[in-house]
Formats: structure tokens, sequence, C-alpha cells
């Protein structure tokens, strides 16, 4: 593999959501992934490929070449390589086969509805180090979700995520309330995440979380932000009548669900965002599944551009750095930890 002579916004050693299962099948997906472009289909068993989406040859995109069975032909000149990257056939079919021309892959692997990749060293790759976002994978659960590309770093939208507070402001007319910036806030590091806490009792259901509780009446509200590496954040949200019993610790009495959000870098001022929702109520509802996510869809684009205003923001002011109040406190950490592991160019727990 080529590595990059610089140093990276990322952690290298890692898996990172590639694409989600359905958007990868037989015609060949072209996706840059930590600065490396990556081309994906699926064989005939419907298991993954991912290879560098460069024909050895003359570099044309392999993801703009010819599928044939499990095999890849380069719409250039011809060159055939194999689901492994191996040359299976010469661009003169009298040629003798040069099976040292090959094309790099990638470990892949698919969980929690998501075609996982390993940017670094194969021998490395484990798939018990995918982050562990059992709401989507839980049958209890119903998830679904969407995709959009964004132009901002990576951090941005971790750093977003891990700060609620926002949402007063940009999503006033979905989640966001007034008491989001009256209600105090924890935040606690533990091993390899970073947790935030924050417990609203007695408030005013904002419209999202009253359509989804079906009632009026004041709630007991609650977000819980946890940043897993390299770079995914899930947070738990919901509503329960007060007096029900909720608390920051145990809240199943009301509408919970899990916001699940995997930030994978395509460069330093980009990223792919691959957002959804998890839930534990009318999971059996598929047309609520569709408005839902149509509903979250409309309050990610929201974020996206604020994002992406702020990176413009960012790179034409140069001698302006982030600044971190209280409120910032988990995107610091989580900012934190990532460096850490890029410095010891390993995962968080297995120094």
């Amino acid at each position: 593999m080529t590595l990059r002579t610089d140093t990276p916004t990322w952690i290298t050693n890692a898996w990172y959501v590639a694409a989600w299962d359905a958007e990868v099948d037989s015609t060949p997906l072209a996706r840059t992934i930590c600065g490396m472009p990556i081309m994906l289909y699926r064989k005939l068993d419907r298991s993954v490929v991912a290879m560098r989406d460069a024909c050895p040859h003359r570099l044309l995109p392999l993801s703009m070449g010819i599928r044939e069975g499990d095999s890849i032909r380069c719409k250039y000149h011809g060159l055939k390589l194999g689901p492994d990257g191996v040359a299976e056939e010469m661009p003169l079919k009298a040629d003798k086969v040069n099976r040292s021309i090959c094309a790099e892959t990638f470990a892949v692997h698919e969980r929690h509805r998501f075609v996982w990749i390993w940017v670094g060293d194969k021998a490395l790759a484990d798939p018990a180090l995918i982050p562990d976002l059992w709401p989507c994978s839980d049958p209890a659960w119903a998830f679904d979700g969407g995709y959009y590309k964004v132009e901002a770093d990576y951090r941005l939208m971790i750093d977003n995520l891990m700060d609620l507070t926002h949402e007063t402001h940009v999503h006033s007319g979905s989640i966001g309330q007034p008491e989001l910036m009256e209600a105090p806030i924890e935040t606690v590091a533990s091993g390899d995440a970073v947790e935030v806490r924050r417990w609203m009792p007695g408030v005013n259901p904002p419209p999202f979380w009253r359509g989804a509780l079906r009632a009026d009446g004041p709630v007991d509200r609650w977000q819980v932000c946890r940043f897993l590496p390299p770079s995914a954040v899930m947070i738990d949200v919901g509503v329960a009548p007060v007096g029900a019993g909720a608390t920051i610790e145990r809240h199943d009495q009301g509408v919970r669900g899990m916001v699940i959000d995997v930030m994978t870098p395509e460069s330093e001022t980009s990223h792919h965002y691959f957002w959804g929702m998890a839930r534990n109520f009318d999971i059996d509802d598929a047309g609520f599944t569709a408005r839902f996510r149509a509903q979250q869809g409309g309050v990610f684009a929201e974020d996206m551009v604020i994002l992406e205003a702020q990176q413009r923001a960012i790179t034409a002011n140069p001698d302006l750095r982030l600044q971190a109040y209280r409120i910032d406190e988990g995107g610091t950490r989580a900012r934190a930890l990532i460096a850490r592991a890029i410095r010891s160019a390993q995962l968080p727990g297995d120094a």
C-alpha cells in the first residue's frame, strides 16, 4: 500500500464504513476512502470486493470497467483482473498472463447494514474491532437511514454531534428547544469512548418527539452522545411522560431512539456521512420508518449547510483557530482520542 508522507487527520488501522449494504451491487461503485480511491462491487455469491480504483496498466479507474463474472476488465486496453486483484488476461490475449500485475485489494466485512473497509495493514483487520452499533442489528429495533457527501472535515461533524446545544438554533423547527441551552451537561471519558449526557426533566416535547409519543404534556427528555473510534457517534435520545420513572441511566418507558452517525473521511476537507435512526417503538410500521427517515434526512441536511459553511470559513481564515468552550468538551475529548491513536498508529485500547 502506498502510504502518505504527511500526517493524516484520521486513524489508519481502523474499520470505516465504505457504503450502505444496498449501495454495493454488481455494478462497480467508486468511492474515495481516507484519501484512497476505492472500487467496490459484489461477486456472484454476493460477497463484496474492495479494490484500488486504478488499473495497474495506465491507471484508468477500474470502476469504469466491464464486469465479467467475478472479474473486472479495464475499459481502456482490456486488462482483466480477478476479484483478488491479480491479472487473469493481458490486453493482448496471446500474451502470457503476468500474475505479478495486480491491483491492491482491501479487507471488507458486512455488519449493521454497512459495508466496512479496513484502510491499513490487512493483517490487522480483525472484525471484532468494528464499532458496536448494536441497535442496527437488534431484532427488537427498527433501523434505516441515508447518506450525504459533506464538503467538510469529518471531525467537524463529530464536534457537531457531540455538542447538541446547536439544535436550539439549527433545528428549531424539529428537535430543537430552548431547554437544551439550560440543561446541565456531563462529559465522561472511559477507555475507548467519550460520552456526553444531558437530562431535561419536565419539559414540553419538541414537535418531532411529540409526534413520536403521540401525546401532549410535559416529558422527561434525554440525550446521551457516545463517540466510538475511529469515527462513529451513537446518540441515545427520547422522551418519556413525567412520572413514568425514566432516568438518565434507564429510560425505556417512553419513546427511545438511537441516532447512528458514521463519518468516513474522504479527504482532509470532505467526508462520507452515513446517518440513520434505530428505534424500539412502532418497529413494524414501515410507513413510519420511511417518514422518520425523511424527517431525519431533513434535520441532517440542516447540519450539512452549517458544516460546509464552517469549512469554507476555516479555509478562508488560516490565521484563526477553532475555540473550545465548556459545551465543546465532548468533541474536544473525541479529537484528543483520535490524535492519540494517530500518534500511536493503532486503535485505542490495543496498546
